[in-house]
């Protein structure tokens, strides 16, 4: 047995010094030059000995404030919308049958306008034309098709992944040619396009295209090495999302929730328009009924619109929140099978505990939208100067990071049930040492995956507009109507990446705190995760190496 300073002395997982790789800290080991503690007792930095794991105990409520300010802005939000209902002005569809009275000086009711015959029958022609049956049905078949298309999917990339990666980029080269001369033939075909278009021109957009093809090539050649990590990546995560099936109905129920929740305020939003009354205006002598809202109705919209997008935003974390819980539950679970319950837990910690973190949370991200908003407005209207350009690459730089940290910030959060503040902290200790690699799962994964659906959505597209011509005389139309089910394919497809996409990041943060713990609790997760580029000036030892793999 050592002396007391000796045991209280703390080990790291690659102090090759350390006899036991079993107790990682977050922070550096103390220089060799530092002198020893006298005190035989020391009160130890709680932050310094943080053991991360998962947990699965009672979790005490964090960022409560933020959480009373949603709610503060949901009750007045509602409370203002049911007065808008109650105050609104019924004469506010019939301001067209208000005419001006020079006796009175105001409007008075002359008679009630009624829809004219002929805007019926337009209506009527283009509720039942044949477009319209088409796109109806169309999107409807689509929308169907998507479900059983995601699992698909899910279970070609969890046991083909290297033939469906391998097979479909062919056609990130393919597609884009194919379009590219598919326009060029049409315009020649087409006298309007070639009117319109010189053959110059057209050339000339040819040739770019077909040169940023060459250089997604270049890109593919270059980057092969990693194509053949993120292949793994993808099917260890499709693997972990295939065990944990569940959250593939969960979050679709959470969005239509939202959806349930947005309803009433958006009938709000209606009938706010209609608190006002009708005023007489003068506009070069004579006088004319408008409509004038009443002073708090802006005000109002601002509020609604200020709390939907909040809201969004705090849906789209706890979202993740659910799916980091969810996974990091399976990661650190001993056994072969899914934890019962996991999701059950991962819901109640979302919308209990954390709910404040969550709130904070999308906060940030509605900041973070709207300021790139705003600054995407800027670039659009071409403000001149060096300074505005260099502070606009700042601004963007600024937003990308903090979409970078919060995103892992938030996995943090499902898997300790730490506030926000102290997440973010414990992010960066663990995330310092592997920025490169973290980096690298999100983005190459990210690309491969939104490639994927891009190719799959294009040629159902293809197959959908070739089937509207077969069965339908829509003409020029069977493009527009492919297009759009090619948008809801790309949608419904996009929120199954997303999911994915989350996954795959709390994979790697649950192997990075088995990394620092010394711990192994998925191997095959280890096998692949291991290859990951690594970024630290302090490298492993071999033989901490050997025990963490």
């Amino acid at each position: 047995m050592g002396s007391p300073e000796e045991s209280n002395k703390p080990i790291f997982l690659y102090d090759s010094s350390s006899s036991s790789p079993t107790h990682p800290l977050l922070s550096k080991p103390p220089l060799p030059s530092s002198p020893p503690d006298p005190d035989p007792d020391p009160e130890p930095d709680p932050n310094q000995f943080l053991q991360i794991s998962y947990n699965y105990g009672p979790r005490p409520f964090k960022d409560l404030p933020f959480l009373f300010l949603l709610l503060l802005f949901v009750l007045l939000t509602f409370a203002f919308g049911i007065f808008s209902i109650f105050h609104r002005n019924t004469y506010y569809s019939d301001l067209s049958s208000f005419s001006y009275d020079s006796n009175s000086t105001s409007c008075a009711e002359s008679s009630l306008s009624e829809l004219s015959p002929a805007s019926w029958v337009r209506f009527y022609s283009f509720s039942s034309s044949n477009i319209l049956y088409s796109l109806i049905w169309t999107l409807v078949i689509t929308f169907i098709l998507s479900i059983p298309i995601c699992f698909l999917l899910l279970f070609l990339l969890k046991n083909y992944t290297k033939q469906i990666v391998y097979a479909s980029l062919p056609f990130f080269i393919v597609i884009p040619i194919f379009f590219n001369v598919y326009w060029f033939v049409a315009c020649i075909v087409s006298s309007s396009c070639s009117d319109a278009f010189p053959l110059v021109y057209r050339i000339l957009v040819l040739v770019f295209v077909f040169l940023v093809i060459g250089v997604i090539v270049w890109i593919f050649v270059v980057n092969w090495h990693r194509i053949e990590l993120t292949v793994s990546i993808i099917g260890v995560a499709s693997d972990a999302l295939l065990r944990n099936l569940g959250l593939l109905g969960v979050l679709p129920c959470l969005t239509l929730g939202l959806v349930v929740y947005y309803a009433p305020i958006v009938v709000f939003l209606v009938f706010a328009r209609q608190n006002g009354k009708i005023v007489p205006r003068e506009t070069d002598g004579e006088y004319t009924c408008v409509w004038k809202q009443d002073g708090w109705v802006p005000a109002y919209y601002a509020l609604a619109i200020l709390t939907m997008l909040w809201s969004a935003a705090a849906m789209v974390e706890a979202q993740a929140y659910v799916i980091s819980g969810t996974i990091a539950q399976w990661y650190f679970s001993k056994e072969d099978g899914t934890p019962r319950r996991s999701i059950r837990s991962s819901l109640r910690n979302a919308f209990g505990p954390s709910a404040g973190t969550i709130c904070l949370s999308g906060l940030l991200i509605c900041v973070v939208r709207m300021v790139r908003a705003t600054v995407d407005t800027a670039r659009r209207e071409n403000a001149p100067g060096i300074v505005n350009l260099i502070l606009r690459c700042c601004v963007n730089a600024f937003l990308a990071v903090i979409d970078f940290l919060n995103k892992f910030t938030m996995i943090f959060a499902a898997i300790t049930g730490e506030a926000y503040c102290t997440s973010a902290r414990m992010t960066y200790e663990l995330l310092k040492r592997n920025l490169l690699s973290a980096v690298f799962v999100e983005t190459i994964s990210t690309r491969l995956l939104a490639g994927i659906v891009f190719v799959l959505s294009a040629v159902y597209a293809i197959v959908a507009c070739a089937i509207l011509k077969a069965v339908s005389n829509l003409g020029a139309d069977s493009y527009v109507v492919a297009a759009l089910a090619w948008v809801l394919l790309i949608v419904v497809l996009g929120l199954f990446i997303h999911v994915l996409d989350n996954v795959i990041d709390t994979v790697y943060v649950c192997y990075a705190i088995d990394r620092d713990r010394g711990e192994v609790y998925k191997q095959e997760v280890h096998e692949v995760y291991f290859h990951l580029p690594i970024s630290r000036n302090h490298r492993p030892s071999v033989a901490s190496t050997t025990q963490v793999v």
